[in-house]
């Protein structure tokens, strides 16, 4: 997983509500266990017309937000089902933060899970960021996660809060698995004792 540490990039304006997981990544998308190739279906039904032509009014294919780096978006990102593919594709895209009022819970966790940081502030900062991000070229955010801001175009700042664990691991780079490498020498040295011990196994 990479690390996160800082991150300056446009901010994408989303400013709806309860944006459900089949928005995000839609079903027909989900026969992939692979992590890549997953930016095509990102807001799927958002973007694209039904003959696959792009929606012009649809933010992300908007010339000033294509390479977005950050969403900024309205309350319940990411409720609906459980699909990890949800933060796959906004990673795909090259999202690496998502900016909101609140999370659905899995959702929230599968972030952290797979190098996104999720960011909860309150209705009127996210106004303020939601105003940032509709500067379109302009719309420039930084993400300080060591101290827990991010910093507007104008030089304003929002603080935010997040788990100390949490944090640590984006800010090494460490998912699941690389938080069991930590241990390679202690399990290793259980391996060995339970092989001594117990040779007919």
């Amino acid at each position: 997983m990479d690390k996160f540490v800082e991150l300056t990039g446009i901010a994408a304006p989303l400013p709806m509500i309860n944006i459900d997981t089949d928005q995000i990544i839609p079903k027909q998308f989900l026969k992939t266990i692979k992590r890549s190739g997953l930016k095509e279906g990102l807001f799927f039904d958002l973007r694209f017309e039904d003959d696959g032509s792009e929606k012009p009014d649809f933010v992300l294919n908007k010339p000033a937000y294509r390479n977005a780096q950050i969403l900024v978006a309205g309350e319940n990102f990411g409720c609906g089902s459980s699909r990890e593919h949800a933060p796959w594709a906004l990673l795909d895209f090259g999202i690496r933060c998502v900016i909101s009022t609140s999370f659905a819970d899995i959702f929230y966790n599968n972030c952290f899970k797979n190098g996104v940081l999720p960011i909860v502030v309150s209705p009127e900062d996210l106004e303020k960021l939601m105003d940032d991000a509709s500067r379109g070229s302009n719309a420039t955010l930084t993400i300080d996660l060591p101290n827990q801001v991010i910093k507007g175009p104008d030089g304003g700042e929002v603080h935010f809060e997040i788990d100390p664990f949490r944090k640590q691991c984006l800010i090494e780079g460490l998912d699941d698995i690389g938080l069991t490498m930590q241990k390679d020498a202690s399990i290793g040295a259980y391996e060995q004792k339970a092989h001594a011990s117990r040779v007919w196994l």
